[in-house]
């Protein structure tokens, strides 16, 4: 015959057997088994697969660290020139031919009372003139690979040589062949007041011109 527990006795009372109305606490899953661990994102990197545009907030916060990350206005300016050296040697010395070509071919003749020059058969020859036409198809196609270049890598061999690029600020990514066409369009804005446009880098937070806040690009060192 058994009896109920003295609730009196302390060593009388056995706890009570699991799964009996006892809720039991489980143990948190050990991690890696089935549970989707959340990495955080790398500091200081605006979209993943991108070219490295620093944020305003997290370690590079700072405002000088921060523009540290931006191209410096003599990097573009050197840029620009080597790219113009690339594409416009060539068609430069046709021009020059096919000019002096045409100059050559008039004949000038200046009235010895009034001093009056008038020339005549100034037409050029058709050989300078192709040489022109020549020299600017080759510029022509020398600038759209340029655009091309920048568009797709963020790069012309200009930008290559002193490592920098340009790219979409929201994503960090190149904007592509047609936005390159555009932004190139928009630097005639740089142009207007003395072409201001074209210094604004110089003390800009961003080191954009214009033509950059309008697209939305900036300049960066290449990482």
């Amino acid at each position: 015959m058994s009896y109920p527990p003295d609730p009196n006795n302390p060593y009388g009372q056995q706890p009570p057997a699991p799964g009996y109305g006892y809720p039991q606490q489980t143990p948190p899953p050990a991690p890696g088994y089935g549970y989707p661990q959340q990495q955080p994102p790398a500091p200081g990197y605006g979209a993943p697969a991108g070219y490295g545009i620093p944020q305003q907030q997290g370690p590079y916060g700072n405002g000088a660290q921060v523009q540290a990350f931006y191209a410096g206005w003599g990097s573009r300016v050197a840029a620009l020139i080597v790219d113009f050296l690339i594409i416009g040697v060539v068609p430069g010395i046709l021009y020059g031919i096919g000019i002096g070509m045409t100059v050559g071919s008039a004949n000038c003749t200046t009235d010895p009372v009034t001093y009056h020059t008038s020339c005549s058969g100034g037409g050029g020859s058709a050989f300078g003139s192709i040489l022109i036409a020549i020299g600017g198809l080759i510029a022509l196609a020398g600038a759209l690979w340029l655009l091309y270049q920048e568009g797709t890598t963020g790069q012309t061999p200009g930008k290559k040589m002193v490592n920098i690029r340009v790219l979409r600020e929201a994503d960090g990514q190149p904007i592509g062949f047609g936005m390159a066409i555009v932004r190139r369009i928009c630097h005639a804005v740089d142009e207007f007041a003395c072409c201001v446009g074209f210094l604004w880098p110089l003390w800009d937070a961003k080191k954009q011109t214009f033509a950059d806040k309008i697209m939305g690009t900036v300049v960066v060192k290449s990482q």
